[in-house]
C-alpha cells in the first residue's frame, strides 16, 4: 500500500509559478513510476509529467503542453515535486499525484497507476 499526499496548489496570475509537492509513504520501495496528472472540469484526466523512480537516471517524461515550463523531480525520500513556471489559464485544473507499483506500458495513461492522492487545485487567472 502507498499513501500520497499533495500540497502546494493555489491561485496565481498568468505567467506566475507554483510548486506542487507529494509526500509518499508506505510501501514506497514497490514504486516504479510517479506522476502528476491533472483534470479540468468536463475533461479527462491527463498525464502531465512522469518520473521513472527505479531508473538510475530518474528518466522523466512530459506532455507536449507543458514541456519547457514544468519540471518534475523526486527526492530520495520519495517526495515528488512539480515546478510549474510560465503558467497559463489553460493549466487550471485539479492536480493529482500518482504512483504505479508495476511496470506500465504507457506512462501517460491514468489507469496504469494504482495509487492516487486526493488532489490539489491550481487556478491560473488571465
Amino acid at each position: 500500500q502507498v499513501e500520497l499526499v499533495e500540497s502546494g496548489g493555489g491561485a496565481v496570475q498568468a505567467g506566475g509559478s507554483l510548486r506542487l509537492s507529494c509526500a509518499a509513504s508506505g510501501s514506497t520501495v514497490s514504486i516504479w513510476y510517479m506522476a502528476w496528472f491533472r483534470q479540468a472540469p468536463g475533461k479527462e484526466r491527463e498525464g502531465v509529467a512522469i518520473v521513472a523512480s527505479r531508473s538510475r537516471t530518474r528518466n522523466t517524461y512530459y506532455a507536449d503542453a507543458v514541456k519547457g515550463r514544468f519540471t518534475i523531480s523526486q527526492d530520495y525520500d520519495n517526495t515528488l515535486y512539480l515546478q510549474m513556471n510560465s503558467l497559463k489559464p489553460e493549466d487550471t485544473a485539479l492536480y493529482y499525484c500518482a504512483a504505479a507499483t508495476e511496470v506500465v506500458r504507457n506512462v501517460f495513461t491514468a489507469r496504469e497507476y494504482n495509487f492516487w492522492g486526493q488532489g490539489t487545485q491550481v487556478t491560473v487567472s488571465s
